[in-house]
Order: C-alpha cells, then sequence, then structure tokens
C-alpha cells in the first residue's frame, strides 16, 4: 500500500510534514480541525510539497529525516521538486 509524505504550509506561513495514504483527506482532516496537534493552532493553506513511498516504513523514515531539517533546507527541498 502507498504512502505519501507531504508538507503543508500554515497561515503564519510555517511549514508542517506528514505522513498519509491519502494526502487530499488528511488535508481536509488538519483544515477542519481533525488533524494534528499543531495545525489546530496553525492553520493550513495548501499542501506544497508530496512524495510517494512503497510502505509505511519509508514514508516514516522520510518524514523524521525532513522534520530535522532547517525551514530554508526544507523550502530548497520543495523548490526543487
Amino acid at each position: 500500500m502507498k504512502y505519501y509524505l507531504y508538507i503543508l504550509l500554515t497561515v503564519d506561513n510555517t511549514l508542517y510534514c506528514g505522513i498519509a495514504r491519502d494526502v487530499e483527506k488528511r488535508f481536509m482532516e488538519h483544515i477542519s480541525g481533525k488533524g494534528a496537534k499543531y495545525t489546530r493552532s496553525h492553520k493550513p493553506l495548501k499542501i506544497v510539497y508530496t512524495k510517494e513511498f512503497e510502505n509505511k516504513s519509508e514514508a516514516l523514515r522520510e518524514e523524521i529525516r525532513i522534520k530535522k531539517l532547517s525551514k530554508k533546507e526544507k523550502q530548497r527541498l520543495i523548490d526543487n521538486q
């Protein structure tokens, strides 16, 4: 089953990273306040990055790696997709 890593841009210009099987559905959960605690106080504007993985463990490894990046490094990743 495919998993996707995604990065959201929020209204206060921060970036949120997560994984999901269905990115659009997960985005709507974030919008409605049923997503992560972070996106309840930092409302998401749009999906700015997605990457597909063959399984959950690969997606989780990439999520952990990306969360360690600086905002500048994340922005470079988004710009180069």
